[in-house]
């Protein structure tokens, strides 16, 4: 079985200091275990792409050294401009099969499938490189509201009967991952339990938790 590794999931807020603490946030991961962060999303709202172009050069060029792949989301015109590792797609955001029509071959794409079966099927029957299920718990960044809650159950029907890797999402800290990880999650994607603290500290504890 492969090991869990951690998708960080950037703040609304990629500003300031971000900077500074997304290569502090992936030097720890590093340093506890190589492997540790495999992916950033980078997630802003309400910007235009040539602002949001701005705030990316400089996480995407701290990533790049990290060899940590910089994912975009919602936005496959955006990932195209930056030339980035990937996409995530929520429901409304496309097919996987046009998203890899625009970026190529090697791009890494990823579709939202919330607590669904159905929707992660189609999603890998259409090409994507990943499955994202949740929110696991509540989330501030990715709760639906009356959504339905996936079971941890559906990590290990999706792992053992697909290749493709899986991503849990949605209120992750490193006091509750245990359950995912055992399931089978792939990755572990995480926001507020990194940025809402010690960034460094908070890779610690998953560390911790995922590698002993």
């Amino acid at each position: 079985m492969t090991q869990t590794q951690l998708y960080l999931i950037s703040p609304l807020d990629v500003g300031g200091d971000f900077p500074a603490r997304l290569e502090r946030a992936l030097a720890a991961g590093a340093r506890r275990h190589g492997d540790l962060v495999t992916a950033f999303q980078f997630r802003v709202k309400g910007v235009d792409q040539h602002e949001a172009a701005g705030l990316a050069a400089p996480l995407q060029a701290i990533c790049a050294a990290h060899d940590v792949a910089f994912i975009v989301n919602d936005s496959v015109a955006l990932a195209k401009r930056l030339k980035a590792d990937g996409v995530h797609l929520g429901q409304d955001d496309g097919s996987p099969k046009e998203a890899r029509a625009e970026l190529g071959r090697e791009a890494q794409i990823g579709v939202t499938c919330h607590a669904s079966r159905h929707m992660a099927m189609e999603a890998g029957e259409a090409g994507a490189d990943y499955v994202a299920f949740g929110a696991f718990f509540p989330s501030a960044t990715k709760d639906k509201g009356n959504a339905e809650r996936p079971a941890p159950e559906l990590l290990t029907w999706w792992s053992q009967i697909f290749e493709i890797p899986c991503v849990a999402i949605g209120g992750i800290t490193p006091d509750n991952c245990q359950p995912l990880i055992e399931a089978g999650a792939d990755f572990l994607a995480v926001s507020h339990a990194v940025w809402g603290g010690d960034e460094v500290a908070a890779i610690e504890a998953f560390a911790k938790v995922m590698r002993g």
